[in-house]
């Protein structure tokens, strides 16, 4: 080698800018074919020799080239590679060490190929950093996605964060670093070192496929052995998709692990993931829920964006234990037969400087344009579907989460704000697509795939989407144009229903279409019923809060909207401390007031919802056909003056149903008849007066009897007391 070229190299590499290190460090073939050479960077070391693995043997010294401790040498006549060591003389003892440049690439030509396509379904397992042994040697294999980088180092506890020590080789097919690191164990903390083309050194970049990360204000990502779990929930995942189709009782718990419940004994930390797996999921069995719905789990640097504003999107919070132990937590929702649902976020991601954000001084993840490429609203940056290595990661995520952790379903956090280019933007602001319109054709491309890919490696789960605005097919198969989810959020009946719920009584017949609008649409698709987060933070105040009228009326309220709610076709979800009407706005700093169940008329409402769930799973005629109009019927939705509505529900087989009657001002209404299907005996299976919950015990004294006289279009009716703010719910016998 030229001696300007040889300079050249080593000041490259001393300084950690050399683009391609495997051309220069490790072994290579002498000039004029004599033997091979070795050259190595070990700025600890003061003298190097190298071992020969096959015998054991010292078989050279490498000289010292340049002070910072690059060595090289002749080793060997022969032209051909053989394992080897180091054995260096430091200042604190001699040791052995590998060489990470002597060993091939890890990567293989179908995972480069693949990765090229933008078709490659688990990146997971080739991306990050992965525990491997290459050649009988022990280490971590770490591979970064990074094309417009000039030099990417892995740096950790390892080698002193130095990135000089482990440039990495790319591999130009398909823009991915790669290195082999031996000796690296499980709990290194490391991150990448991102030099620009330029030669400008970007902060130190978080692992994207990192699946485990420190606490903040720590930002780097953790080695971690993910495939050691054994899990024991193969009778859920056998029968997991049963528990969520459409013709299933779903009935979903909101939750903030980190606001459920504090430890006041230990200065009001989180609850670990053990100690969740001991408390919540009994309690969400007690109550009745099917399935636990948790705020993004995802790593997230701040606790204020609930895990809205994920950095890692492969690991678990570390804020409540490790990956495995998030693990054992699912596995035991399982074995307690309860489903669990991840918040996923794949509208946008923060711009912490050790995220994605210009993660190879280029706008890797991220579009360039400010008008596509930044939520103004909430200081994100928006990912560029239409680059399809982009999409590919953030499908890949979807299946890790379906296929790793055993979620059973995902649901897709803002999805207007994906759908539509001038999403919260004025005009001017945001870019027209090819035809001039306003929808995100990239975005709509890429959660059709998604879905697709989703549905058909994974049929037994499903997908949710939060979408605000009337999209329509949100939740119906692609081949029919539709967008391809299982289920969309009916945020509509939700704001309908709130809107009206929060009248005082004596003006609810001036708007009774609040109340009866949503069956015109309740079929067009699959809906969920959300009484979420979003209802009981940033000033809304609480549900119970909502509620005009005095003490006795807040809660007679609540339990008539719960009631009407768990009756009307859809899925449910209610936000955790909903069941038992907490009284203050949600705060993600401390727990729910749990003290408050010493009160009888909180009790009495966390005991309805819990008879509620019972009711709406043990009775076919109020899931079957949440999502079928077979499945509703009004009796009468016109008796505006008196602000009453009374329907049925109805299952698949005829002689399923019931009768629902519910009553939203304060006044007892004597002899409400109302016509029914059938003649015979009705049971008054609940009552949301009862004194059980807290009411005033006014009803039907436990049933009623038809009488043939016509009511309704119907041969026999019934006549009801109804009692005050309240539902009763009918069998026939």
């Amino acid at each position: 080698m030229a001696i300007p070229q040889l300079t050249q190299n080593v000041d490259r590499i001393v300084s950690a800018r050399h683009p391609d290190p495997f051309s220069f460090l490790g072994p290579h073939l002498a000039e004029k074919g004599q033997g091979l050479v070795i050259r190595a960077f070990l700025p600890l070391a003061q003298r190097v020799h190298v071992v020969d693995l096959r015998n054991g043997k010292v078989i050279a010294e490498l000289p010292k080239l340049h002070e910072a401790g690059l060595f090289a040498g002749p080793v060997s006549r022969s032209q051909q590679r053989f394992p080897y060591r180091f054995r260096i003389e430091t200042a604190a003892g001699e040791q052995e060490v590998e060489d990470p440049y002597r060993f091939p690439p890890f990567l293989g030509e179908l995972d480069v190929y693949l990765i090229a396509e933008g078709k490659h379904l688990r990146l997971d397992e080739k991306l990050g950093a992965h525990i491997m042994t290459m050649d009988g040697v022990a280490g971590v294999g770490f591979a970064v996605w990074a094309p417009g980088a000039g030099r990417v180092s892995v740096v950790g506890d390892f080698n002193n964060w130095d990135e000089r020590r482990h440039p990495m080789r790319f591999r130009v097919e398909c823009g991915v670093w790669e290195l082999f690191v031996p000796g690296v164990q499980e709990g290194t903390l490391y991150k990448y070192s991102v030099m620009t083309k330029k030669g400008d050194l970007l902060p130190l970049k978080l692992d994207p496929f990192a699946f485990f990360c420190e606490q903040a204000p720590g930002t780097a990502g953790i080695v971690t052995d993910i495939e050691r779990f054994r899990w024991h929930d193969n009778k859920w995942m056998k029968q997991r998709g049963a528990a969520i189709d459409r013709d299933a009782p779903v009935s979903i718990y909101e939750v903030h692990l980190g606001s459920w419940r504090r430890n006041v004994d230990a200065g009001n930390s989180y609850l670990t993931y053990p100690e969740l797996a001991e408390t919540l999921i009994p309690y969400v069995k007690d109550m009745g829920f099917t399935h636990i719905e948790l705020l993004p789990i995802s790593e997230h640097p701040f606790d204020g964006s609930w895990g809205y504003q994920p950095i890692g999107l492969f690991a678990p919070t570390s804020r409540f234990g490790r990956p495995d132990e998030f693990r054992d937590f699912v596995d035991r929702c399982h074995l307690a037969g309860i489903g669990v649902i991840a918040d996923w976020v794949p509208g946008h991601f923060p711009t912490d400087a050790h995220g994605l954000g210009n993660f190879d001084g280029t706008n890797l993840y991220e579009h360039a344009d400010p008008r596509q490429g930044r939520h103004k609203d909430w200081g994100t940056l928006i990912y560029n579907y239409g680059r399809y290595e982009v999409a590919d990661y953030l499908l890949n995520n979807a299946l890790f989460w379906l296929e790793e952790y055993h979620i059973d379903a995902l649901r897709v956090d803002a999805v207007a704000s994906m759908l539509y280019l001038d999403y919260s933007r004025p005009a001017g602001e945001w870019v027209p697509n090819a035809y001039g319109g306003n929808e995100n054709l990239e975005a709509i491309g890429f959660l059709r795939r998604m879905n697709e890919v989703l549905y058909e490696h994974q049929p037994d789960t499903a997908t949710i989407a939060e979408e605000s605005t009337s999209w329509p097919m949100v939740s119906r198969p692609t081949y029919l144009g539709g967008l391809g989810f299982g289920y969309k959020w009916n945020m509509g009946w939700m704001n309908d229903t709130l809107a009206y719920m929060s009248r005082d009584p004596v003006f609810r017949k001036y708007v009774h279409d609040r109340l009866t609008f949503a069956i015109l649409y309740a079929f067009s698709e699959n809906f969920v019923l959300p009484l979420s987060h979003d209802e009981v933070v940033h000033g809304k105040g609480s549900l119970i809060r909502k509620m005009p009228g005095d003490r006795w009326q807040r809660f007679a309220n609540l339990r008539v909207y719960y009631a009407y709610m768990f009756t009307h076709p859809g899925k449910k979800l209610l936000f955790m401390g909903c069941e038992f009407a907490q009284e203050r706005e949600w705060d993600h700093n401390s727990s729910l007031d749990w003290h408050l169940l010493d009160d009888p008329s909180h009790q009495g409402m966390q005991r309805l919802v819990r008879d509620l769930n019972t009711l709406y799973r043990g009775e076919r005629a109020l899931h079957e056909h949440d999502c079928e109009p077979d499945g509703f019927e009004w009796i009468d939705c016109t008796d505006v003056e008196s602000s009453v509505i009374s329907y049925l529900r109805k299952g698949k087989d005829p002689a399923d149903f019931a009768v629902v009657v519910c009553n939203f001002t304060p006044v007892i209404r004597q002899s409400y008849r109302i016509g029914v299907p059938r003649a015979g005996r009705y049971l008054e299976r609940l009552n949301t007066d009862s004194a059980l919950y807290g009411g005033s015990d006014v009803g039907n004294a436990g049933a009623v009897m038809t009488k043939p006289i016509a009511c309704h279009g119907r041969e026999h009716s019934i006549d009801l007391v109804l009692p005050p703010l309240a539902a009763v719910i009918l069998l026939p016998e």
